[in-house]
Protein backbone atom coordinates (compact mmCIF):
# COMPACT_ATOMS: atom_id res chain seq x y z
CA UNK A 1 0.00 0.00 0.00
CA UNK A 2 1.31 3.42 -0.72
CA UNK A 3 -1.10 5.84 0.79
CA UNK A 4 -0.48 6.28 4.47
CA UNK A 5 -2.42 8.19 7.00
CA UNK A 6 -2.62 9.47 10.62
CA UNK A 7 -5.60 9.50 12.39
CA UNK A 8 -6.06 11.56 15.61
CA UNK A 9 -9.62 11.80 17.37
CA UNK A 10 -10.79 12.82 21.30
CA UNK A 11 -14.13 12.31 22.58
CA UNK A 12 -16.24 11.38 25.67
CA UNK A 13 -14.49 7.91 26.85
CA UNK A 14 -16.79 5.42 26.54
CA UNK A 15 -16.85 1.14 25.87
CA UNK A 16 -15.77 0.54 22.20
CA UNK A 17 -14.01 3.15 20.69
CA UNK A 18 -11.58 1.44 19.75
CA UNK A 19 -13.25 -1.70 18.75
CA UNK A 20 -15.46 1.17 16.37
CA UNK A 21 -12.51 2.80 14.56
CA UNK A 22 -10.09 -0.52 14.21
CA UNK A 23 -13.14 -1.79 12.28
CA UNK A 24 -13.99 1.37 10.32
CA UNK A 25 -10.70 1.28 8.66
CA UNK A 26 -10.92 -2.83 8.15
CA UNK A 27 -14.28 -2.22 6.35
CA UNK A 28 -12.47 0.12 3.78
CA UNK A 29 -9.67 -1.97 3.44
CA UNK A 30 -7.06 -0.03 6.13
CA UNK A 31 -3.91 -1.77 7.94
CA UNK A 32 -3.09 -0.45 10.98
CA UNK A 33 0.97 0.13 11.77
CA UNK A 34 0.45 2.09 14.62
CA UNK A 35 -2.03 2.61 17.29
CA UNK A 36 -2.02 4.20 20.64
CA UNK A 37 -4.74 5.21 22.73
CA UNK A 38 -5.30 7.16 26.00
CA UNK A 39 -8.77 7.49 28.51
CA UNK A 40 -8.53 10.72 30.57
CA UNK A 41 -10.02 9.92 34.23
CA UNK A 42 -9.95 13.33 35.06
CA UNK A 43 -12.12 14.45 32.01
CA UNK A 44 -13.79 11.47 30.75
CA UNK A 45 -12.12 12.31 27.56
CA UNK A 46 -10.90 9.23 25.29
CA UNK A 47 -7.68 10.56 22.84
CA UNK A 48 -6.07 8.27 19.66
CA UNK A 49 -3.38 7.85 17.48
CA UNK A 50 -3.66 5.43 14.62
CA UNK A 51 -1.69 5.39 11.94
CA UNK A 52 -2.61 3.12 8.64
CA UNK A 53 -2.41 1.99 4.96
CA UNK A 54 -5.19 2.22 2.72
CA UNK A 55 -5.53 2.37 -1.07
CA UNK A 56 -8.75 1.23 -1.44
CA UNK A 57 -10.42 5.22 -0.98
CA UNK A 58 -8.87 8.54 -1.56
CA UNK A 59 -7.88 11.08 1.17
CA UNK A 60 -11.62 12.85 0.43
CA UNK A 61 -13.32 10.05 0.52
CA UNK A 62 -11.93 9.20 3.49
CA UNK A 63 -12.60 12.32 4.90
CA UNK A 64 -16.34 11.84 4.09
CA UNK A 65 -16.67 9.04 5.84
CA UNK A 66 -14.75 10.11 9.11
CA UNK A 67 -17.71 13.12 9.44
CA UNK A 68 -20.29 10.34 9.28
CA UNK A 69 -18.94 8.08 11.15
CA UNK A 70 -17.82 10.16 14.04
CA UNK A 71 -20.59 12.05 15.09
CA UNK A 72 -22.63 9.22 17.34
CA UNK A 73 -19.21 9.62 19.36
CA UNK A 74 -19.02 13.43 19.43
CA UNK A 75 -15.80 12.99 17.92
CA UNK A 76 -12.90 15.44 17.24
CA UNK A 77 -11.10 14.14 14.74
CA UNK A 78 -7.81 14.87 12.28
CA UNK A 79 -6.84 12.84 9.16
CA UNK A 80 -3.41 13.90 7.69
CA UNK A 81 -1.42 12.22 4.89
CA UNK A 82 2.76 11.22 5.83
CA UNK A 83 3.68 11.55 2.59
CA UNK A 84 3.17 15.54 3.34
CA UNK A 85 5.70 16.79 5.54
CA UNK A 86 4.05 19.72 7.60
CA UNK A 87 4.52 23.40 6.66
CA UNK A 88 6.64 25.33 9.15
CA UNK A 89 7.58 29.18 9.32
CA UNK A 90 10.58 29.91 12.51
CA UNK A 91 10.59 33.06 13.94
CA UNK A 92 14.23 33.81 15.68
CA UNK A 93 15.60 37.54 17.28
CA UNK A 94 19.26 37.12 18.37
CA UNK A 95 20.19 33.53 19.72
CA UNK A 96 20.65 31.37 16.91
CA UNK A 97 21.39 28.11 18.64
CA UNK A 98 17.57 26.89 18.43
CA UNK A 99 16.92 27.82 15.03
CA UNK A 100 20.28 26.55 13.61
CA UNK A 101 19.81 23.24 15.72
CA UNK A 102 16.18 22.78 13.75
CA UNK A 103 17.49 23.54 10.13
CA UNK A 104 20.67 21.11 10.23
CA UNK A 105 17.74 18.36 11.76
CA UNK A 106 15.87 19.61 8.69
CA UNK A 107 17.86 19.42 6.49
CA UNK A 108 19.26 16.08 7.93
CA UNK A 109 15.91 13.88 7.68
CA UNK A 110 15.16 14.01 11.27
CA UNK A 111 12.17 16.33 11.37
CA UNK A 112 8.97 15.61 9.57
CA UNK A 113 8.58 19.21 8.38
CA UNK A 114 9.48 21.58 5.34
CA UNK A 115 10.73 25.11 6.47
CA UNK A 116 9.14 27.19 4.43
CA UNK A 117 10.35 30.54 6.21
CA UNK A 118 12.38 32.47 8.42
CA UNK A 119 11.64 35.77 10.39
CA UNK A 120 13.08 37.71 12.50
CA UNK A 121 12.68 41.41 13.98
CA UNK A 122 16.42 41.61 13.28
CA UNK A 123 18.76 40.80 10.14
CA UNK A 124 21.55 38.65 12.01
CA UNK A 125 20.56 35.08 10.42
CA UNK A 126 19.59 35.88 7.10
CA UNK A 127 22.80 34.80 5.62
CA UNK A 128 22.02 31.13 8.06
CA UNK A 129 18.89 31.09 6.36
CA UNK A 130 20.75 31.67 2.44
CA UNK A 131 23.13 28.64 3.42
CA UNK A 132 20.04 26.71 3.78
CA UNK A 133 18.22 28.26 1.03
CA UNK A 134 15.05 29.23 2.98
CA UNK A 135 13.64 32.68 2.49
CA UNK A 136 14.42 35.04 5.03
CA UNK A 137 12.08 38.02 6.17
CA UNK A 138 12.95 40.75 8.33
CA UNK A 139 10.06 42.36 10.14
CA UNK A 140 11.05 44.78 12.65
CA UNK A 141 9.57 45.18 15.82
CA UNK A 142 8.76 48.16 17.77
CA UNK A 143 6.63 49.32 19.90
CA UNK A 144 4.85 52.00 17.91
CA UNK A 145 4.99 49.79 14.93
CA UNK A 146 3.81 45.97 16.42
CA UNK A 147 0.39 45.88 15.28
CA UNK A 148 1.55 46.36 11.78
CA UNK A 149 4.25 43.96 12.19
CA UNK A 150 2.09 40.90 13.58
CA UNK A 151 0.02 41.87 10.60
CA UNK A 152 2.84 41.51 8.33
CA UNK A 153 4.07 38.24 9.97
CA UNK A 154 0.58 36.54 9.66
CA UNK A 155 0.65 37.39 6.35
CA UNK A 156 3.95 35.56 5.58
CA UNK A 157 2.43 32.90 7.53
CA UNK A 158 -0.38 32.63 5.38
CA UNK A 159 1.10 33.17 2.27
CA UNK A 160 3.73 30.12 3.02
CA UNK A 161 0.50 27.88 4.19
CA UNK A 162 2.21 27.44 7.38
CA UNK A 163 0.42 24.46 9.39
CA UNK A 164 3.61 25.28 12.24
CA UNK A 165 5.01 28.21 13.33
CA UNK A 166 8.21 27.80 16.08
CA UNK A 167 9.19 30.55 18.20
CA UNK A 168 12.74 29.80 18.29
CA UNK A 169 13.69 32.42 20.87
CA UNK A 170 11.71 34.78 18.71
CA UNK A 171 11.83 37.43 22.13
CA UNK A 172 8.52 39.14 21.47
CA UNK A 173 5.21 38.58 23.17
CA UNK A 174 2.69 38.16 20.65
CA UNK A 175 -0.58 39.82 20.75
CA UNK A 176 -4.06 38.14 22.37
CA UNK A 177 -4.92 38.29 18.68
CA UNK A 178 -2.40 36.85 16.82
CA UNK A 179 -1.89 33.96 19.30
CA UNK A 180 -5.50 33.24 18.79
CA UNK A 181 -4.92 32.82 15.43
CA UNK A 182 -1.85 30.93 15.46
CA UNK A 183 -3.92 28.48 18.22
CA UNK A 184 -2.34 24.51 18.75
CA UNK A 185 0.06 25.58 15.43
CA UNK A 186 2.62 27.92 17.49
CA UNK A 187 5.44 25.91 19.55
CA UNK A 188 7.57 28.34 21.65
CA UNK A 189 10.62 27.45 23.86
CA UNK A 190 11.09 28.96 27.13
CA UNK A 191 14.09 28.71 28.82
CA UNK A 192 13.22 27.39 32.08
CA UNK A 193 11.36 24.58 33.75
CA UNK A 194 8.12 26.11 33.78
CA UNK A 195 6.04 26.78 36.34
CA UNK A 196 9.32 27.94 37.57
CA UNK A 197 10.50 31.30 36.28
CA UNK A 198 8.50 32.64 33.85
CA UNK A 199 8.45 35.86 31.81
CA UNK A 200 12.07 37.80 31.17
CA UNK A 201 15.87 36.78 32.03
CA UNK A 202 14.62 33.46 33.17
CA UNK A 203 18.34 32.17 34.23
CA UNK A 204 19.35 35.74 35.95
CA UNK A 205 16.05 34.49 38.06
CA UNK A 206 17.69 30.99 38.38
CA UNK A 207 21.05 32.26 39.06
CA UNK A 208 19.32 35.10 42.00
CA UNK A 209 18.06 31.51 43.74
CA UNK A 210 20.92 29.25 43.65
CA UNK A 211 19.24 26.38 41.78
CA UNK A 212 20.89 23.32 40.99
CA UNK A 213 18.61 22.54 37.84
CA UNK A 214 17.70 24.86 35.09
CA UNK A 215 15.52 23.43 32.37
CA UNK A 216 13.78 24.53 29.11
CA UNK A 217 10.01 23.94 28.29
CA UNK A 218 8.79 23.69 24.77
CA UNK A 219 4.64 24.63 24.92
CA UNK A 220 2.02 25.93 22.53
CA UNK A 221 1.50 29.54 22.14
CA UNK A 222 -1.37 31.13 24.35
CA UNK A 223 -2.45 34.66 24.98
CA UNK A 224 -1.46 34.14 28.39
CA UNK A 225 2.39 34.02 28.76
CA UNK A 226 4.42 31.02 29.53
CA UNK A 227 1.42 28.88 30.14
CA UNK A 228 0.51 27.66 27.24
CA UNK A 229 0.41 23.69 26.99
CA UNK A 230 3.61 21.92 27.96
CA UNK A 231 4.40 19.48 25.22
CA UNK A 232 8.06 18.81 26.31
CA UNK A 233 10.55 19.60 29.11
CA UNK A 234 14.44 18.68 30.53
CA UNK A 235 17.10 19.65 32.98
CA UNK A 236 20.81 20.53 33.38
CA UNK A 237 22.60 19.88 36.56
CA UNK A 238 24.58 22.99 37.46
CA UNK A 239 26.13 24.34 40.91
CA UNK A 240 26.87 27.15 43.20
CA UNK A 241 29.53 28.25 40.73
CA UNK A 242 27.91 28.65 37.35
CA UNK A 243 27.94 32.41 36.69
CA UNK A 244 24.97 33.43 34.44
CA UNK A 245 26.89 33.60 31.72
CA UNK A 246 27.64 29.75 32.44
CA UNK A 247 23.57 29.00 33.31
CA UNK A 248 23.30 30.22 29.33
CA UNK A 249 25.32 28.11 27.71
CA UNK A 250 24.34 25.31 29.60
CA UNK A 251 20.67 26.34 28.76
CA UNK A 252 21.40 26.26 24.70
CA UNK A 253 22.32 22.80 24.32
CA UNK A 254 18.66 21.70 26.12
CA UNK A 255 16.61 24.57 24.81
CA UNK A 256 17.72 22.75 21.21
CA UNK A 257 17.27 19.64 22.12
CA UNK A 258 13.54 19.98 23.84
CA UNK A 259 12.82 22.31 21.11
CA UNK A 260 13.79 20.26 18.25
CA UNK A 261 11.68 17.27 19.86
CA UNK A 262 8.69 19.22 20.71
CA UNK A 263 8.41 19.78 16.92
CA UNK A 264 9.30 16.57 15.98
CA UNK A 265 6.17 15.44 17.78
CA UNK A 266 4.04 17.91 16.06
CA UNK A 267 5.04 16.92 12.61
CA UNK A 268 4.09 13.46 13.75
CA UNK A 269 0.87 14.43 14.84
CA UNK A 270 1.57 12.88 17.88
CA UNK A 271 0.61 15.77 20.25
CA UNK A 272 -3.06 16.37 21.17
CA UNK A 273 -4.50 19.03 23.49
CA UNK A 274 -6.29 17.92 26.21
CA UNK A 275 -7.33 21.07 27.92
CA UNK A 276 -4.48 23.14 29.28
CA UNK A 277 -2.35 19.86 28.94
CA UNK A 278 -1.44 17.61 26.28
CA UNK A 279 -1.73 13.68 25.69
CA UNK A 280 1.73 12.97 23.49
CA UNK A 281 1.54 9.66 22.04
CA UNK A 282 5.61 8.25 21.31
Amino acid sequence: MKHAYILTLSCPDRPGIVHAVSGFLFERGGNIEEAAQYNDPDTGLFFMRVQFACDQLTFEDLQAQLRFFGEPFRMAWKLHATRQPMRTVILVSKEGHCLNDLLFRWRSGLLPVEIAAIISNHRDFYQLAASYNVPFHHVPVSSATKPQAESRLFEIIESERAELVVLARYMQILSNELCSRLAGRAINIHHSFLPSFKGAKPYYQAHDRGVKLIGATAHYVTADLDEGPIIEQDVARVDHAHTVEDLTAVGRDTESQVLARAVKWHGEHRVLLNGHKTVIFR
